[in-house]
């Protein structure tokens, strides 16, 4: 799916807008936000789609939405602008519930954080070589088509993958037995269950928002920040895949292993560890790069590993063990549906304002001080998470229900 997603991220798209005589946006802003507000729909009409869609008719669905996607592509290419704004924006709005469809296939299972730390680490390392291969086909399609043409090389790969997607089995009577057994939800069982547990999942919903337009202003304006720490346009290409290889590696291994606490409480607290000290790393990160002594490898790793920690923390832990410990009639789909509408509403805000509003200084300097104030935000939240766990779910625990 990044395929035909991420790749145009890495053209420069220069052109100017004068939407004022004082205010001028750029297109590649223009670009980022017309797709993120399409996918940012997706993801609430997703609340809907991924948690009423029967398992076996998943395939079709993933299928469909990417090949709706791809069509944008091509009259994003054929398109003079500005009405190529329209196209991108088609490209992004069936796109948002694709991974959930894909998460529907993995919950509900004793691997479960393992196999969806593969798929978050899949992505991490997507979201860098897609633009690698953006880059690299700019030289040959242009700016314009270079999306189309990285969509189109991708398409034989998604059908394989999506059919390897449907030999996998069902959960297991054991596996049920200890991560309850997940159901489709309606409308009335997706109220119910946010009205029961609204308190517990604020928090949780709080530091999904601030880690998701984090790591979005860090993937969607990498060519940015790595122009602004110094590194050589020529280098890009090569940039974009090194750093994220080292991130997908290390969020792989530290989030995968939660799969080894069998006791979902105790899995849940160690998730929410993560997330804390994911948290703490991008602050020393931040505080680091403001005394000059990291390279822009080094911050871009750090601070990639510091948002990632936490950010595939609730794809993977959290919320598949918040959902086995409050032992309710639902899926994870539903829930990482409601935190992503979220968390992507949140960034189109972000965006909107930083061009609304006049910031002193460079993409880099705005990308630090926005570091800085979530990641404080973001470790008050995970306290609450933890305080609400302690006063709902532990006392069960010590009357002898197995959370």
């Amino acid at each position: 799916m990044y395929g035909f997603r991420v790749p145009f991220k890495a053209g420069a798209y220069d052109y100017q807008y004068h939407l004022a005589e004082t205010w001028l946006l750029d297109e590649k802003s223009v670009f980022v936000i017309a797709q993120v507000l399409g996918y940012t729909i997706s993801k609430f009409i997703g609340i809907k789609v991924v948690s009423e869609l029967p398992a076996d008719r998943r395939a079709v669905a993933i299928l469909a939405l990417i090949g709706f996607s791809q069509l944008a592509l091509i009259g994003f290419g054929a398109t003079s602008r500005p009405w190529n704004i329209f196209f991108i924006f088609l490209n992004g709005l069936p796109l948002g519930m694709v991974f959930g469809l894909v998460l529907g296939f993995l919950e509900g299972r004793q691997t479960t954080e393992l196999l969806a730390a593969g798929l978050c680490a899949s992505f991490i390392l997507a979201d860098g070589i897609m633009k690698s291969v953006g880059q690299s086909f700019i030289s040959i399609a242009g700016e314009a088509w270079m999306p189309a043409l990285a969509g189109t090389v991708f398409v034989i790969p998604l059908l394989f993958f999506v059919w390897m997607l449907t030999q996998i089995p069902r959960p297991s009577h054991a596996d049920e037995s200890q991560r309850q057994t997940r159901t489709v939800m309606n409308r009335s069982d997706r109220w119910h269950y946010l009205r029961k547990y609204a308190w517990g999942l604020t928090p949780i919903i709080t530091v999904y928002l601030l880690a998701n337009i984090l790591r979005s202003i860090r993937g969607d304006f990498a060519r940015e920040l790595w122009t602004d720490l110094g590194a050589e346009p020529s280098s890009l290409a090569q940039r974009f895949t090194q750093s994220e290889i080292w991130v997908g590696l290390l969020v792989l291994a530290i989030n995968g292993s939660c799969v080894l606490f069998r006791q979902n409480g105790a899995a849940y607290l160690s998730s929410l560890s993560i997330c804390a000290a994911g948290i703490l790393l991008l602050l020393a990160a931040c505080f680091l790069q403001t005394q000059k002594v990291l390279d822009p490898l080094t911050f871009m790793v750090l601070v990639g590993l510091g948002l990632y920690m936490p950010y595939v923390a609730i794809h993977t832990t959290v919320l598949e063990r918040f959902i086995a410990l409050t032992r309710e009639r639902g899926n994870l789909g539903y829930l990482m549906a409601l935190v992503d509408s979220t968390g992507y509403f949140g960034y189109v805000v972000v965006l909107l304002v930083r061009k609304l509003v006049r910031f002193e200084g460079n993409i880099l300097q705005f990308f630090i001080v926005a570091c800085i104030t979530a990641g404080i935000i973001s470790l008050i939240s995970i306290g609450w998470s933890a305080l609400h766990y302690k006063t709902n779910f532990h006392s069960k625990q010590n009357s002898g229900i197995s959370v």
